[in-house]
């Protein structure tokens, strides 16, 4: 039987000096993450590990974090500051990787912090809509504290647990996290279209959340056969499952099953999901494994970035030498594309920030960190048009990729090649 306890009782168990692990996504066990951080005057140098979380981070905020050290994978606003202070820091490495360091004892665990279902007839609970690095997080730690919410939905997978494994549990009743589809803009819908029109019938996608994702989905109605194998995903692929273009008919790995490690949107996305068999929910270590990635049909990685030079290097997690969110698995999607047999690994981004600035730069920002390297990079996608960057030579690429800059900025662009390039 599960070992229930108050939210206060259950938190006592995290000592000073320890390291704790927090699901991420829309199952942030965000209860127990408040319970803890109220602790703060009790326990001192207590280690958060994560990817991103949702929520309100008080372990990342004063006073809360003169007892607290954030450490994490992947960097939300809600420990962006903490981070970028002496209150936090930030681990590169590939989303695919992230296991290793719990398996291989390179950050031991202590305590998991989880949010699950209420246990079957059988005794096992679901991890709901994030198995992702929660996985190899409960197989490795030396105590796991779940939150046991009704509302987390039971995914089919590998994302279930026995309540054996769990040390303490606390009874949540609350609705999930949800994410509202964004609204798309001009230039985001210029850049769905254009991507859209990279698709090819019978692609396996790989996406993310947000406007260019979904507007690209939204252009796919007429497509056939298209599968998923990717790391997240939202309310942007239900119209097409219910139309039946999505149906994972052609893929090589998990045929017939959408296959991801997360999910997060909407309540109607997650009532999808309860119980459902078409999607298959996989720790990261598997979605992201290039040598998986390539076995499917015409992988289609659809990428974003923060800016990009003109040789072709990505940056995506850095503005500057700010650290504003991670590498996460674009390497692994981009590098498993273009192994693909027909794969097309895609860089979607509009052509300018919000004040007019140019994405598409000389020179990356000081500081900024490289998170897709030149020889990576193939399409290339703005409002703009495409490129294809593959086979080109450095001043070709810089040829191609001032065509799809926005026009404010082209000459400025071309005076600085020609004084990179003579």
């Amino acid at each position: 039987m599960l070992k229930y306890m108050s939210k206060e009782k259950a938190v006592e168990q995290v000592k000073s000096n320890q390291r704790v692990f927090i699901q991420g996504a829309a199952m942030t066990p965000k209860v127990l993450v408040k319970a803890l951080s109220e602790r703060y005057q009790e326990i001192k140098n207590v280690e958060i590990v994560h990817i991103h979380t949702e929520g309100e981070a008080l372990y990342a905020q004063k006073p809360y974090s003169d007892s607290f050290k954030v450490n994490t994978f992947f960097v939300g606003s809600n420990v962006r500051n903490a981070v970028n202070t002496h209150k936090g820091d930030y681990i590169p490495i590939f989303l695919s990787e992230i296991h290793q360091l719990f398996r291989r004892n390179v950050l031991p665990l202590d305590v998991a912090f989880i949010q699950v279902s209420p246990p079957d007839k059988h005794g096992f609970c679901s991890l709901g809509t994030s198995v992702d690095v929660a996985y190899p997080a409960i197989e490795c730690a030396k105590m796991v504290i779940a939150q046991v919410n009704p509302n987390v939905p039971r995914t089919h997978g590998d994302g279930i647990i026995h309540m054996d494994r769990i040390d303490a549990a606390v009874e949540v009743d609350e609705p999930l996290h949800e994410v509202n589809m964004i609204k798309p803009g001009e230039a985001e819908l210029k850049i769905g279209k254009h991507v859209a029109g990279l698709v090819e019938d019978g692609a396996t996608l790989q996406m993310g959340i947000g406007a260019i994702p979904n507007v690209v989905l939204q252009n796919l109605t007429h497509h056939k056969n298209l599968g998923v194998h990717t790391e997240m995903f939202s309310d942007g692929v239900l119209p097409l499952i219910e139309k039946g273009v999505i149906n994972n008919s052609m893929k090589n790995i998990k045929t017939g099953k959408m296959v991801t490690c997360f999910a997060m949107g909407s309540r109607k996305l997650y009532d999808f999901l309860d119980d459902n068999p078409l999607v298959h929910f996989k720790e990261a270590a598997y979605t992201n494994d290039t040598a998986l990635i390539r076995q499917n049909p015409k992988v289609t990685a659809i990428n974003s970035a923060i800016e990009i030079d003109l040789t072709g290097q990505v940056c995506a997690d850095t503005i500057g030498s700010l650290q504003y969110s991670g590498v996460g698995g674009q390497m692994d999607f981009i590098r498993g594309a273009s192994l693909s047999e027909g794969g097309k690994p895609i860089i979607a981004m509009s052509s300018t920030t919000h004040k007019g600035i140019s994405k598409i730069v000389p020179f990356l920002n000081k500081g900024a960190g490289v998170t897709t390297t030149r020889a990576h990079v193939q399409y290339v996608v703005t409002e703009n048009g495409v490129v294809n960057l593959y086979g080109k030579n450095l001043q070709q690429r810089a040829k191609a990729l001032i065509a799809i800059a926005h026009p404010n900025h082209q000459e400025a662009l071309e005076k600085q090649a020609y004084e990179i390039f003579k």
